[in-house]
């Protein structure tokens, strides 16, 4: 089952017409806009699906389109389809961020191929998302102490150090330490370090 939307952007109605029933008939499901700036009106954030973009287009071409929607946090993936004659541009787009390009005339299996890895990027994309701020609500949930143990296990201390350097008895570390564990829902020593070293690259806080 393909999930998301896909949101053709085309000023050609010829053009998005037939793109919405043909990505229709096989069962994705489609809002096309005239224009790039009546699709950004129409989405936000939480929408989840992919977007086909013409590359020229008046108003705001494909190329503009794929920076405006980087400057509104959208993080939609962008196929942009092109003529013969917007290779280099479509090229561009690529290097700006879109995930795909599609000549004119284009084969279907293809623009049902590059459809679905699109969707597919986005939902695995959406899915670490969810697992980032699961974890961050997690650390965000543990007490200064507890925060200051799971810093000092991170950095391979053991008990006895992190009570030395504390001024707390080992016990008291280790009562600490297992409720670490069951915050951040974590089985072993080397998951939670795991964990705290990818989210403190990602979104932890100090």
């Amino acid at each position: 089952m393909n999930s998301g939307t896909v949101f053709v952007v085309d000023d050609d109605a010829a053009v998005r017409d037939a793109l919405q029933l043909l990505l229709e008939s096989e069962g994705f499901a489609v809002s096309s806009f005239p224009s790039a700036p009546a699709m950004l009106s129409s989405i936000g954030p939480e929408s989840a699906g992919c977007v086909i973009a013409d590359v020229r287009m008046p108003e705001v071409s494909g190329l503009d389109l794929i920076l405006e929607m980087k400057n509104r946090n959208l993080h939609l993936p962008i196929i942009i389809i092109t003529g013969h004659g917007d290779v280099p541009l479509a090229v561009e787009a690529m290097k700006r961020g879109a995930v795909d390009f599609l000549e004119k005339p284009f084969d279907d299996d293809a623009l049902f191929a590059a459809v679905r890895g699109a969707l597919s990027k986005h939902e695995a994309v959406q899915s670490r998302y969810a697992e980032e701020r699961q974890i961050s609500e997690r650390f965000m949930s543990l007490t200064k102490r507890e925060r200051e143990i799971l810093e000092r296990l991170a950095q391979g201390r053991s008990n006895k150090v992190i009570a030395h350097d504390l001024g707390i008895s080992v016990r008291t570390v280790e009562a600490h330490r297992a409720n670490v564990m069951a915050k951040m829902r974590v089985k072993n020593l080397a998951e939670l370090v795991r964990m705290f070293l990818n989210g403190r690259n990602i979104n932890f806080g100090a």
